[in-house]
């Protein structure tokens, strides 16, 4: 990419913003260590950060949620991108003026990227060209807050950290137009390996009525309300291997979708998954949205992830640099 390698250049944390984590694609091979998979919640806007700056599409980027950082520029210079419905600013020489997500900014020396806020929407990501200087954790640069493990310590950015970067930044502007993401009313899911455990009208209220996002959503996972779906077996069953994506059912009934930062092992029954092709979209879902899931097959899930992935690295051919 021919960028200037630079030392001691970086940004310094004005604010660390509500829960703000380095993150990658995730850890792999590490489940029965007990480490998890981590990685973004949106790898569809991840691939899109990095694709935007020419990154290698593993680089390690800034997720946040809700509220995100407040970032100076301490030295030299950084091209940097936001992806996602997300409210920031760009400050330069006490100018502010409103950034545009999906399209690059070059920062220089005292210039600041403050990040709002998400809209409609939970999470959103921060690329800079070249990435951060960050080491690898059990071949990851991906952040586990609940188990201390991963970059940054194990722990969230807070205020007033440095964060290190390993490039300058070129003055070149690379932006694209999306496509919107398809809009659907429900969340699609595969059958849990224990569906048995719930009898049919049970099973029949699961996907005919709607459930309700909670406000108790985070990495771990995203809690439903409003369509209690009991078994008829015991909530506690033996502890298993569990993925992202497990839809659990506690004994009160309200299921909780799993996501990135999942325990590897579970003891509460598993009445379906989420396909990995509409993981990103229940993700985003703002608290109080209301959906329905629908019952696909396993191959129709492994199509629908092929086309997915194939629609989504024809739409990043369409990224244009000036």
């Amino acid at each position: 990419m021919n960028l200037k390698i630079i030392k001691n250049n970086y940004f310094k944390v004005l604010r660390g913003g509500s829960h703000t984590t380095f993150q990658d694609s995730g850890f792999t091979n590490n489940q029965h260590l007990g480490i998890t998979t981590g990685g973004v919640v949106d790898y569809e806007l991840y691939n899109l950060s990095n694709k935007i700056l020419n990154n290698t599409l593993n680089y390690p980027v800034i997720e946040f949620c809700f509220q995100g950082p407040c970032l100076k520029l301490m030295n030299g210079k950084s091209r940097i991108v936001i992806t996602g419905n997300v409210v920031f600013n760009i400050i330069k020489s006490k100018k502010t003026f409103n950034g545009i997500p999906n399209q690059s900014y070059l920062l220089k020396k005292g210039d600041i990227i403050d990040i709002i806020s998400t809209i409609k929407s939970n999470y959103g990501y921060l690329s800079i060209e070249g990435g951060f200087k960050l080491k690898k954790k059990f071949g990851s640069y991906s952040t586990l807050t609940t188990a201390k493990i991963g970059s940054n310590n194990g722990e969230k950015i807070q205020d007033n950290q440095n964060l290190l970067i390993n490039k300058e930044g070129k003055n070149t502007i690379s932006k694209i137009n999306l496509n919107n993401r398809e809009l659907t009313k429900y969340i699609r899911v595969v059958s849990g390996p224990q569906m048995n455990f719930f009898f049919p009208k049970v099973l029949k209220k699961f996907f005919e009525k709607p459930f309700k996002i909670s406000k108790d959503i985070n990495r771990m996972g995203i809690r439903l309300e409003e369509n209690i779906c009991k078994s008829v077996k015991s909530h506690n069953i033996h502890s298993e291997a569990i993925t992202k994506g497990s839809v659990q059912v506690p004994g009160d009934g309200n299921p909780i979708i799993l996501m990135n930062d999942h325990p590897t092992i579970g003891g509460y029954p598993k009445i379906a998954t989420v396909i990995l092709t509409d993981l990103p979209k229940v993700a985003q879902l703002p608290i109080g949205s209301q959906f329905n899931f629908k019952h696909i097959s396993l191959r129709e899930a492994e199509i629908l992830y092929k086309r997915n992935i194939h629609n989504l690295n024809n739409q990043l051919k369409n990224i244009k640099k000036n």
